[in-house]
């Protein structure tokens, strides 16, 4: 398993599972729930935020949120 921060852009991924439960139900109100595919579309010149491709849509996540999210 990896962490959401870990992907380059263009890779894609699982959600597995959260390491944070305090971020889990702000993260699954953007649709970020497991079982769904998420893809790193940009990443920021400095490498902060992360645009990704969830649920039919782009959301951008600090990469500070992003590590909370493990995929396959």
């Amino acid at each position: 398993m990896k962490r959401l921060s870990e992907l380059h852009v263009g890779e894609k991924g699982i959600i597995q599972s959260f390491e944070n439960d305090d971020i889990f139900i702000k993260l699954m109100e953007m649709g970020c729930v497991p079982g769904e595919e998420v893809k790193v579309e940009q990443i920021a010149p400095m490498g902060d935020p992360i645009s990704i491709s969830v649920a039919g849509y782009t959301l951008s996540l600090r990469i500070s949120e992003a590590a909370f999210i493990f995929v396959l």
